[in-house]
């Protein structure tokens, strides 16, 4: 998959080395693709047969063999399967060499995004038929046909839950158990549960593979793709819910020492299970604590669940139920009330600034951000990430991180890069406060709309302006360009911006105008843990995987659909059957 093939025509010529560059590699070297010899009298050309990828657009350079002189350039976007023959011809006038260089198809590429147009149609066409149903069944002819048909008590429940919205009822954390950790809104809010199920689903399929497309996975350094939106989403939305659900506990009476305990308390068993039970060095043999992995995503989780659950409860009062806003600072009061966090969270940011680019690096520029490999033309090719990768290769020791990086995919860098590592936590700790930013906002001008809406609006203008500065609105070229595996400042300030403006588009439509009941991504989000785990525990198991003709992005993306569409299906029958996995 993602190759073609190029065949090298040498015509009456000298022997030429080719190299390549993808578009998508940085200020990166030249790479060697292929040496093809030189013609004899007895064979007037020779050819050479290379796959060539076909992600990405791609530079051949040809150069002279015996003097390494550039010969001719081409530049080209190869298509996957595609045959294609590169007609390099060499000539003497005068003295002179003269060269010319053709690419023609030999045979056509295939349409490697087909798959996703009927995947597409398929899904949209499920989708078309639940909204259907979901309008027929409220109709009042057939409401009262179905209570004539079936048990009262079963119609209701029927109505009020897959088709339509669950009676809401004081929640915690958004998505527990009805009676554990509450939230402190009147009414459950199902579009919390919505986007945390949405940005869950996602999550889930990328990491079961996203079809083998290359805009499935993460960014091999700086940029986005699709990959890159979930895990950030997921703790936005955990920064909401730790807020909503502190504020709860404390006005039912509990005592902040309490909470304390639950903070810690579930901060160590995501831990625990982020490193003994999702852990990336099983495929290697038995779980050895010589090459253990000690962060990762839930780790992450872990540490910026506890640490922005201590800086809440440090400074969190409970609000009443007849809070109302109001004063000379109300349209500020969310912010104003809470300015030592602020303060505090300023200061963390600081730290990982100066630690980021004043923090010495042996052999490496002070404020290295590159990916290291082949990129900055090779001239730092054990820098990648700079400090931050610095920091962990140090404190955890190189076995003890990540040992495949994205970046080693394009930029062919060589040293473990960690992108859950130590420095990255605290804009982690950012972005989870920026969360519960929007947790405040939702308590603070509870019932009105408008002024969720309208706050919700401009701080996602705020942050996508701050990151247009930090990026010059450029992928590479900024002061601090977005980064996943950094988890660079402008990353989370971007994806804060995408986060905000998405949850005003559910929270419109799934609590305002009452237009989509959330299904069925509410399900997965009242069930976040469970489906995670699970999903990383089953991943190489029967019926979410199986085994295929490795050549084909239509089958990995049939795979892929078809077990995060079961673990939609298992979050469904869960949620009917009232199973809550809480921590």
């Amino acid at each position: 998959m993602d190759q073609a093939l190029l065949l090298i025509h040498n015509v009456g010529g000298e022997s030429f080395t080719v190299y390549w560059l993808s578009d998508h590699c940085y200020q990166c070297l030249y790479q060697r693709l292929v040496i093809v010899p030189g013609a004899v009298t007895s064979r007037p050309f020779n050819v050479a047969a290379v796959p060539v990828d076909s992600q990405h657009p791609v530079t051949l350079q040809l150069n002279d063999t015996a003097k390494n002189q550039e010969m001719c350039r081409v530049h080209y976007s190869f298509g996957e399967f595609g045959n294609y023959s590169l007609w390099v011809r060499q000539s003497l006038f005068g003295g002179v060499r003269a060269v010319s260089c053709e690419l023609i198809v030999n045979k056509s590429p295939v349409s490697s995004s087909l798959p996703i147009l009927l995947a597409v149609l398929f899904y949209g066409g499920v989708g078309i038929i639940w909204t259907l149903g979901y309008f027929v069944v409220r109709l009042g002819p057939v409401r009262n046909w179905i209570y004539k048909k079936m048990n009262p008590v079963e119609t209701d429940r029927l109505i009020n839950s897959e088709l339509g919205s669950p009676n809401r009822a004081d929640a915690g954390g958004q998505g527990a158990h009805p009676g554990a950790w509450s939230s402190s809104v009147p009414q459950r809010l199902r579009s919390l549960d919505t986007f945390r199920g949405l940005s869950l689903i996602i999550m889930v399929f990328v990491n079961y593979g996203g079809g083998k497309y290359w805009f499935f996975k993460h960014e091999s350094w700086n940029g986005l793709t699709l990959a890159d939106l979930v895990f950030p989403w997921f703790v936005f939305i955990m920064g909401t819910s730790i807020f909503l659900s502190l504020n709860s506990m404390l006005r039912k009476g509990c005592a902040k020492w309490r909470l304390l305990l639950k903070v810690l308390w579930r901060s160590f068993l995501l831990f625990l299970i982020g490193v003994f039970v999702i852990n990336p060095n099983y495929c290697l043999g038995p779980l050895s604590l010589s090459n253990l992995r000690i962060f990762g995503v839930l780790q992450r989780l872990s540490l910026t669940y506890l640490v922005v659950s201590v800086l809440e409860l440090l400074f969190i009062k409970a609000m009443p139920n007849n809070f109302t806003s109001g004063g000379a600072w109300a349209p500020l009061q969310d912010v104003v009330m809470y300015w030592p966090q602020w303060i505090l969270v300023i200061l963390l940011e600081t730290v990982w600034l100066c630690l980021t680019f004043l923090l010495p690096v042996p052999d490496c520029p002070l404020g290295y951000l590159g990916p290291g490999g082949i990129g900055d033309f090779g001239q730092y090719p054990n820098c990648t990430g700079g400090a931050a990768g610095y920091i962990d290769r140090t404190v955890l020791g190189e076995e003890h991180i990540y040992q495949h990086p994205s970046s080693n995919v394009i930029y062919q860098s060589t040293v473990a890069y960690d992108p859950e590592g130590l420095l990255g936590t605290i804009n982690a700790v950012v972005l989870a406060f920026l969360g519960l930013q929007a947790g405040k906002i939702l308590l603070f001008y509870k019932d009105q709309h408008n002024q969720i809406i309208r706050r919700f609006f401009i701080w996602g203008i705020i942050m996508g302006i701050i990151s247009a500065i930090l990026t010059k609105c450029s992928q590479n070229e900024g002061f601090i360009p977005i980064n996943k595996n950094l988890w660079s400042i402008s990353y989370v300030t971007t994806l804060c911006c995408f986060a905000f403006l998405l949850l005003l588009l559910i929270y419109y439509l799934v609590d305002v105008k009452k237009l989509w009941s959330g299904a069925p991504f509410v399900f997965p989000g009242m069930n976040s843990i469970l489906v995670y785990v699970g999903h990383e525990v089953f991943e190489n198991y029967f019926p979410f995987k199986w085994k295929i003709d490795n050549r084909s992005h239509g089958q990995h993306l049939a795979q892929n659909l078809v077990a995060t569409s079961l673990w939609v299906l298992i979050s469904y029958v869960l949620y009917k059957r009232r199973i809550f996995w809480k921590i």
